[in-house]
């Protein structure tokens, strides 16, 4: 007998669901602590991004996340910021780098910056940061301190779904499997 993948994700989903997930430290020892998701296990390299950029320094001007990063509507991403945005700061500081220099001809090209994106949702999952950050998820939470990286990679393990599940249960946020995941349509379970 062959059991369709649909239903072997399903019943994962359930045994998740229903308490099969090991507490973490925290919850064995009953001390209460803010939900973050935990490290990666294994190392994730940082992406070769278009242009060097530094968090770190960037954060110790005081720029917050959202002064470059945007949630526009529906509300799923958070953007990149504008070639404009980061030229307007930089006309006058740091303008002879070799990197400000390849900033001043993407700008000039009128051509957006190619970062590569560190995080990227799993298939099949339904994600929005806006539902997130409105409930008072802070970056950090899922991302780390991003203001610590010269150079981002995926330090926390976001595609680990009992990082999600675990953060909503200790949130009491819904845990119901369509809360992040489509419920399988006839044509998926191959009944049509």
């Amino acid at each position: 007998m062959t059991i369709h993948p649909t239903w072997r994700a399903t019943t994962l989903c359930l045994l998740l669901l229903t308490g099969f997930v090991i507490p973490s430290s925290a919850q064995q020892s009953g001390v209460e602590s803010k939900p973050a998701v935990p490290d990666n296990v294994a190392p994730h390299s940082a992406p070769t991004q278009p242009l060097p950029f530094s968090h770190k320094q960037h954060a110790t001007l005081g720029l917050q996340c959202q002064a470059c990063h945007t949630n526009p509507d529906p509300g799923v991403l958070m953007t990149f910021p504008a070639t404009a945005k980061c030229v307007s700061c930089h006309i006058a500081a740091a303008t002879d780098t070799p990197a400000i220099v390849s900033l001043h001809a993407y700008s000039e090209s009128k051509a957006a910056i190619p970062w590569v994106r560190v995080y990227a949702v799993t298939k099949g999952v339904t994600w929005n940061h806006r539902a997130h950050l409105e409930s008072g998820v802070q970056c950090a939470t899922c991302h780390g301190d991003i203001s610590q990286a010269d150079a981002v990679s995926e330090t926390k393990a976001t595609l680990a779904m009992a990082s999600c599940i675990g953060c909503h249960e200790a949130q009491a946020a819904n845990t119901a499997c369509i809360t992040c995941h489509a419920w399988p349509t006839d044509q998926l379970l191959g009944l049509e």
